[in-house]
């Protein structure tokens, strides 16, 4: 026990209740809403948007596991959060957080994505990609549930009850913000911000209390065909992708760019594994050459904006995510 519920004041104390086990409070993370919003009064909190992947850990009972946002276990795939959660003086404890591989002193999901997939300790070791777990809020302590207490308060005790050498890292905020805050996180090479209403309980939905801020459009699509190479490209020449809507999968566009060879080799691959007759596109025509899939693989795509017709311009290739269902994956629309 590390005692740190005791120190709240009692109208604070008395909003938390006896936990559900912590695996069950992981399995329903608080998801950010894109936004365009620039201007912020005082009551938010703003941290740095980190290009990797999302994990909820935990530890009870003795035992750390890790959960992406999509369930899956994480534990084999980054032993060494593991093991600095394992070695915690608190023994009791469900925090949320992003890992995230760095390259030149950037957060580089190309450079993450060695390491995703990955299971056998050899194969971990061989990859050479070090990764860091960013940790920005707390949802269990000491068997209590403390999603209902404000965020400014859950990361107060979040930051007493763990302690923060490599590779976890606690996710610092600014407590002002505004276009000037955005933009010097621009220039920064910053995939953007993270805008959060500090006395916001943590809500196990999308929510509007956490604001998307972004340097560059870009979301995950859903990958949904392919089409053959030109000239001396080898793999594949380009994605054919989509998200959900209505319960259709939707025809966004094509993306050739932002492969290098050994990608375009794998993903082949990949492809050739979920081949499909028909296509799962709701709409538009079949391009020229086109080959189906099982709309299974999740991408993650940079892109300049849409169209008026419903497609992306100038889109770019960034990495697959595993951590993603594709039947969640849909279009993102910026709230103001």
């Amino acid at each position: 026990m590390t005692g740190l519920l005791d120190t709240l004041p009692a109208e604070l104390a008395g909003r938390t209740t006896e936990a559900a086990p912590g695996v069950e409070l992981a399995a329903s993370p608080m998801l950010a809403t894109l936004s365009d919003r620039r201007d912020f009064a005082g009551g938010w909190v703003f941290e740095r948007k980190l290009d990797g992947i999302r994990v909820l850990a935990v530890r009870e009972g003795g035992r750390v596991t890790l959960r992406s946002r999509s369930g899956r276990r994480l534990d084999a795939t980054y032993p060494e959060i593991v093991d600095a959660l394992a070695a915690q003086n608190c023994a009791d404890f469900t925090v949320d957080g992003e890992i995230v591989a760095y390259s030149h002193g950037r957060t580089d999901f190309a450079r993450l994505q060695q390491r995703m997939g990955l299971t056998r300790p050899a194969d971990v070791a061989a990859s050479n990609v070090a990764v860091t777990y960013y940790v920005f809020d707390l949802l269990r302590l000491d068997a209590m549930d403390v999603r209902c207490l404000p965020l400014r308060t859950r990361k107060c005790l979040l930051r007493r009850a763990l302690t923060f050498t490599a590779p976890l890292r606690f996710t610092t905020h600014r407590n002002e913000g505004g276009p000037e805050l955005l933009d010097d996180a621009c220039r920064r090479g910053w995939e953007g911000l993270i805008a959060k209403r500090a006395g916001s309980t943590y809500r196990t939905r999308r929510s509007e209390d956490w604001l998307k801020l972004k340097c560059a459009q870009g979301q995950e699509f859903v990958v949904g065909g392919f089409t053959e190479p030109a000239g001396s490209r080898e793999g594949f020449g380009a994605l054919l992708i989509g998200y959900h809507a209505d319960g259709l999968l939707h025809y966004a566009g094509k993306v050739g760019t932002g492969f290098d060879r050994r990608t375009l080799l794998d993903l082949r691959r990949r492809l050739d594994g979920r081949r499909a007759t028909d296509s799962p596109f709701a709409d538009r025509p079949a391009p020229h050459g086109a080959h189906w899939v099982r709309p299974r693989l999740v991408a993650q795509i940079a892109f300049a904006e849409w169209t008026r017709d419903g497609l992306l311009r100038h889109p770019r290739y960034q990495g697959l995510r595993d951590d993603k269902d594709p039947a969640d994956v849909v279009r993102e629309y910026p709230k103001p």
